[in-house]
C-alpha cells in the first residue's frame, strides 16, 4: 500500500515539540510520515469509542435517563465523529482505506440522521447495528494505517486505547437491554465487553514499564472497577442505569488520559 499524507508535516511536528518544550532537529521525511500516520491512527482509534458512545447516548436520551447529559454528549460526539472522519478522508490516499472510508461515510450519514429521530425500538436496533459497522470499519482503518508505515504499535498502548471503547460499549449494551432489546446477543456482548475490559485492566496493572503516575491513575480505576463491574454483569436485573452511565464515562475519561501517558512512554 502507498499513502499520501496531505499535510505540512514538518511544521506540525516541530510545533508540537516546541509547545512541549523539547528541542529537536528537523525530522526526516520518513520520520514526519510516521509521525503523521501515528496521529491518524489515534484519530481512527478514537472513532471506535465515539461509535459506541453515540449509540449509548441515543438510547439513554430515548429512555429519558440522564437525558440532558446524554443529549449534550450525543451532539458533541456526532460533531467530533464527523470532523475526525473528514480529516481521515482528506489525509489518506490509500485506495483500500479510501474505499472503506467511503462505506463508513454512508454509515456516518445514517448514524447522524437516525440519532436525530425520535426514539423507537426499530431506531435503537438500527443505531446499534450502525455502531457495530462503524466500530469494525474504524478498527480496519487503524490496522491498515499501521501496515502502511510498517510500525508495530506498543501492545500496551493498543490495550489502553481499546479500554476507552470498551467502557462505552458496556454502557451501550446495558441500556439497550433496559430499553427493550432483550435478546441473547445483547447479554453476550455486554458480558464479553466486561470480561475483556477486566482482563486488559489486569495486564495494564501488571505492566512493568508503568510510571508512578500511570500506576496511580490505574489504581483509581481499579478501586472503582472492583465495585461497579458487578453492576454491569447484572444486566438482566437492571435498575442502575445512572450509575452505569456515570461510571463508564468516568472510566473512559481516565483511560483516555492513561492512553496518552502510554503514548508518551512509548515514544
Amino acid at each position: 500500500m502507498k499513502m499520501n499524507i496531505i499535510k505540512n508535516t514538518a511544521l506540525v511536528t516541530l510545533t508540537i515539540f516546541a509547545l512541549s518544550g523539547v528541542s529537536v532537529a528537523a525530522p526526516s521525511t520518513n520520520e514526519t510520515v510516521i509521525s503523521d500516520t501515528v496521529e491518524l491512527i489515534n484519530v481512527a482509534g478514537k472513532q471506535r469509542m465515539l461509535s459506541q458512545r453515540i449509540a449509548k447516548d441515543y438510547l439513554y436520551a430515548g429512555k429519558n435517563i440522564a437525558s440532558s447529559k446524554a443529549n449534550k454528549q450525543l451532539q458533541s460526539s456526532l460533531a467530533e465523529l464527523l470532523t475526525a472522519h473528514k480529516k481521515l478522508v482528506k489525509s489518506i490516499n490509500d485506495s483500500d482505506i479510501a474505499n472503506l472510508l467511503a462505506f463508513v461515510e454512508m454509515s456516518t450519514e445514517d448514524f447522524e440522521s437516525t440519532a436525530k429521530e425520535n426514539f423507537s425500538i426499530d431506531n435503537a436496533q438500527l443505531i446499534i447495528d450502525l455502531s457495530e459497522s462503524m466500530l469494525e470499519g474504524s478498527q480496519y482503518v487503524v490496522d491498515s494505517l499501521k501496515k502502511t508505515v510498517k510500525i508495530d504499535e506498543s501492545k500496551i498502548v493498543g490495550i489502553a486505547g481499546k479500554q476507552r471503547m470498551l467502557a462505552q460499549r458496556i454502557a451501550k449494551y446495558y441500556i439497550a437491554y433496559q430499553a427493550g432489546i432483550k435478546d441473547k446477543n445483547t447479554i453476550d456482548q455486554m458480558k464479553k465487553a466486561v470480561f475483556l475490559f477486566n482482563d486488559s485492566h489486569k495486564k495494564l496493572m501488571s505492566n512493568e514499564t508503568n510510571t508512578p503516575e500511570i500506576n496511580r491513575k490505574l489504581n483509581e480505576i481499579d478501586r472503582l472497577w472492583k465495585i461497579v463491574y458487578k453492576f454491569y454483569l447484572n444486566i438482566e436485573k437492571g435498575g442502575l442505569p445512572l450509575i452505569v452511565f456515570n461510571t463508564t464515562d468516568n472510566i473512559t475519561t481516565k483511560m483516555n488520559n492513561i492512553t496518552g501517558l502510554y503514548v508518551e512512554l512509548f515514544k
